[in-house]
Formats: structure tokens, sequence, C-alpha cells
């Protein structure tokens, strides 16, 4: 059976004492037993958030690292060092990185690579632009984002692997793939990955969404058949609406 998850990415958001707050107040819920939760906080506030959060079932994530074990390479993290302070999941390819830092297919299947090597969950994020989805070629985005950054992988390597698809079009936008849609483009991954590997594979995969998912939207995002959770931006900032979202699925 897939794992149901709901992942909040809080990007360039919160410092020490703002991760501070949020986390006492996390650690006041409940979480539901079927749903694997994670926050992934700027890198500052991982070994932090990690100690706070270790005797309650939320997971650290972190929201990059480099493709090399170590190095002159300023300002950068390796996988290594995530490790060191607990943190074993990491997001790779959202379309800010693919965007605003030129992270392309070969240097996201190096990260990917390394990863994998040192025992990580990658969270791998794929999606189109608008003027993919308006000209119907977004099929073609997400097949070659996924072939191009995973497909290089063994078959026993997709059990440390999660797909976020992420329609770049909604993303910070306000805009929602429908339901409809979002199971559209969550079908054809996994058919794309059974049609690679196997279906067996493919079926235990589990792949969230990533456009704008809110408390009002959450629900019948996450009833689709080919929907397992959320890769949650902006509505994962308050513990509030991001309970919520967790909590979807036991509407």
């Amino acid at each position: 059976m897939r794992k149901k998850i709901v992942a909040g990415n809080w990007k360039m958001n919160n410092d020490l004492a703002q991760t501070e707050t949020f986390l006492v107040d996390l650690k006041k819920q409940v979480f539901p037993e079927n749903v694997v939760v994670m926050i992934a906080p700027p890198f500052t506030n991982l070994s932090h958030a990690f100690t706070s959060m270790r005797e309650h079932p939320v997971s650290i994530a972190a929201q990059n690292m480099h493709q090399r074990e170590e190095g002159a390479f300023t300002g950068e993290v390796s996988a290594k060092m995530l490790k060191s302070v607990g943190v074993s999941t990491v997001i790779l390819g959202h379309s800010e990185r693919r965007a605003y830092f030129n992270e392309d297919s070969q240097l996201l299947a190096e990260k990917v690579n390394t990863a994998l090597k040192n025992e990580m969950t990658v969270i791998f994020c794929i999606g189109e632009e608008l003027e993919d989805r308006k000209s119907g070629n977004h099929f073609n985005i997400v097949k070659n984002q996924l072939s191009e950054g995973l497909f290089h992988v063994s078959s026993g390597a997709w059990e440390n692997i999660i797909i976020a698809y992420e329609p770049v079009w909604a993303i910070g936008t306000g805009e929602t793939a429908s339901p409809a849609q979002a199971q559209e483009i969550h079908k054809f991954i996994r058919e794309t990955i059974a049609e690679k590997y196997s279906k067996d594979i493919a079926d235990k995969v589990s792949i969230l969404y990533g456009g704008s998912v809110k408390p009002n939207n959450a629900v019948e995002i996450f009833s689709q058949g080919d929907v397992d959770g959320g890769l949650i931006g902006g509505a994962a900032l308050k513990v509030d609406s991001f309970m919520d979202i967790v909590n979807a699925f036991e509407g």
C-alpha cells in the first residue's frame, strides 16, 4: 500500500525564533496514523527542528543539497552534512531550483545518485510551465523530466523515491489544477514509471501534488486515485492550515 504523505516546503521563510514557535504548536497536534508528515525548513533550522521533533511523528527534510560529497563549494551543503543533523530526506528538482538556479536534468540526476548513495529518501519534483500546458506539451515535459532525472536508477532505488508533480503555473499563484487534471497527470506519471520498470514498482511509488494546495481543496485533490498527498508551500507556514491539509485524508 502506498504511503500517504504531506510535506511542508517552507522555502526561504521562518528564522529560528519563528521556527521554534511553529514547532511548539506543531507538537501539540494529534497526527493521523495513516499519513507521513514532513516539514522542510531552511538549512539553518534543520538541526533544531530535528532535535525538537525527535519524539514526534514528523520527519525533517532538506530543500536541496549539493551533488558532490565534499569540496570547495562555498555556501553548499552535502548529503553527509544533512545526515549528520538527522535529516535523511531531501527535495530535489523543485521548479524554483530549475528556474532560478539553472538546475538541469543532468545535474539533478547527479544529485539523485548522491542522495541514494547516502541512503537518503528523494522527493523528486517535476512539472510544466503554463505555456507547456496551453500548448498541450505538458505530458512530454513531465515524461522527459522523469526519464532524464530518474530512469537511470535501479529498480530497488524506487523504494527511496517520492515524486512530486508541481504544475509551475499553479505555484504561489492561487491557481490550482482541477482534481481531474491532477489525477490525469498523476496517472500518466505512474504509467510512465510502469513502462520503464514495472507495474508493481509504479503502484508502490507515492506521487504528491504540489500546486497551491489549501485546506479548502485538499480533500477533493487527495481523493483522486493516483494522488498520494501533497508538497505544500505557503499553507505549510501556519500550523492550523498545515494540519487541516494533513487531516484532509480523514475527510
